[in-house]
This record gives structure tokens, sequence and C-alpha cells, in this order.
């Protein structure tokens, strides 16, 4: 099942800086995005996450799966 990302950015709506984020991807390792938020849309319309200092671009027809969590751990980061 192919999802968009304007149905991956509704599903990521609720993100307030207070959980981490786990991406992964096919055919490519995890990214662990912590304390995420959603970036607001911008004119490139690309799904962004941000943990305040960097951001994420997410191809979102690569994304396996998303899991969301307090304190993911270490895991590999972008």
């Amino acid at each position: 099942m192919a999802i968009s990302s304007e149905q991956l950015r509704a599903a990521l709506h609720d993100l307030n800086g207070q959980r981490d984020v786990r991406v992964q991807f096919d055919h490519a390792d995890s990214c662990i995005i912590p304390k995420a938020l959603v970036v607001p849309l911008e004119e490139d319309r690309l799904l962004k996450l941000t943990d305040g200092a960097r951001e994420y671009l997410i191809d979102v027809q690569r994304v396996a799966w998303i899991e969301i969590g307090p304190a993911l751990g270490s895991g590999l980061r972008a």
C-alpha cells in the first residue's frame, strides 16, 4: 500500500516534540529523529521532520514503517 506525502503528514500531525520517531526505509537503514516535530508545509511540498537542530526530508515512497515513542534509544541517525 503506497501512501502519499499528505497522508503521512496527516498521520504524524500530532508530533509535538515530546516523542522520538524511528523511520524504517525499504532497502536502507532506519533513522531516529529525537523529539520530532513536523515542519509546516512549505512551497516545496516535501514532508520534513525536525529535532529542532536538523531537518529530515522523508522519502515517503521508501518508508516501510514508522515507530513513535518515548526515547527510542540509540539508532542510526541521518
